[in-house]
């Protein structure tokens, strides 16, 4: 993760896989100093392809009749799971020591309400966009964070960035972030979905993320 590589983020053919920043009504987000590295990659970029796992279902109910040797089973309705994504990151230099920070610090924010003291008291957690690998693998996909990890580990050195409070910070040369997203889409969405469109590719076009 070079800086002429961070400052790449904005270009179409970046096919990284990345979580957005929270769009303008949450402006605090892009004004924070500490996520100001973010901007340039116009979210979280994952320096190093990660490991996804992704999961759809589709749930039948078993119908279950007396004096039978297999039951029926009728369809109950289909969801996509929740996605893993996991990804080491590595740090050369200050400047990718300012990145991770920010990462872990997006990671922190992006997975908490509007609470107390705070613009748009009682807003949940915001909604971001997954993208990565191109248009018909995330596609600006509606997700919120449920989860994220850090690993730190022992046997890694540490480089101090200044810069970060008054004292600076260590930041390891190597760690692993793992993260679980939840894709969401709002019911009007939902309503206007179309199976032969989704089918034949076309909401690639829209903004949907289906």
């Amino acid at each position: 993760m070079q800086p002429s590589v961070i400052g790449a983020g904005g270009a179409a053919s970046d096919w990284r896989v990345r979580l957005s920043l929270p769009p303008a009504a949450g402006g605090f987000y892009r004004d924070s100093p500490l996520m100001a590295p973010l901007k340039a990659t116009d979210g979280m970029v994952f320096p190093v392809t990660p490991t996804i796992i992704v999961q759809n279902s589709a749930n039948y109910t078993p119908q279950e009749l007396p004096h039978t040797n297999y039951p029926y089973y009728a369809y109950q309705n289909s969801q996509v799971d929740q996605f893993s994504i996991t990804g080491d990151f590595t740090v050369e230099n200050a400047l990718e020591g300012q990145y991770w920070i920010a990462a872990v610090h997006y990671l922190r924010s992006v997975s908490k309400m509007a609470y107390g003291n705070t613009p748009n008291q009682g807003s949940p957690p915001p909604v971001v966009r997954l993208n990565g690998y191109g248009d018909y693998v995330f596609k600006n996909v509606p997700v919120v964070v449920t989860q994220f990890a850090v690993e730190l580990n022992q046997d890694v050195d540490y480089i101090f960035v200044k810069g970060i409070g008054p004292g600076g910070s260590h930041v390891p040369t190597r760690s692993n972030i793992q993260c679980t997203v939840q894709p969401i889409y709002s019911r009007r969405a939902v309503e206007s979905f179309s199976l032969q469109k989704f089918v034949n590719g076309n909401y690639v076009k829209g903004n949907g993320g289906f």
